[in-house]
């Protein structure tokens, strides 16, 4: 699951999260983002040059397998710190957010 927040009006990748995760949730989620699908990557900083030291990129080749929803889904993230990339370090699926819009959802400082 890629993940990121609204800077003005762009959005940015901050990571992967794959901790959390687990089958009946993923089912869940797929659920939810199915009728979210669009055709093109909603990111304005994807690709991403290279990968972070941890293995946090997305290369051209990686973006051709994924599927893209519209930012309108928020989900709850767990993470320990902000990498000086802009990226999360050590994300955790907690779950969806129906409470929230997506172009409310902002980097947290």
């Amino acid at each position: 699951l890629l993940v990121g927040y609204f800077d003005a009006q762009q959005l940015r990748f901050a990571g992967r999260v794959r901790a959390g995760l687990v089958p009946h949730v993923k089912r869940q989620l797929a659920h939810r983002l199915k009728a979210l699908r669009m055709p093109d990557c909603p990111f304005t900083d994807l690709p991403t040059e290279g990968s972070s030291r941890w293995g946090g990129g997305v290369s051209l080749e990686d973006m051709k397998e994924m599927e893209w929803t519209k930012p309108q889904a928020v989900v709850q993230i767990q993470f320990v710190e902000w990498t000086a990339d802009n990226r999360l370090r050590h994300s955790k699926f907690l779950g969806l957010r129906p409470d929230k819009v997506g172009t409310d959802v902002r980097r947290e400082k």
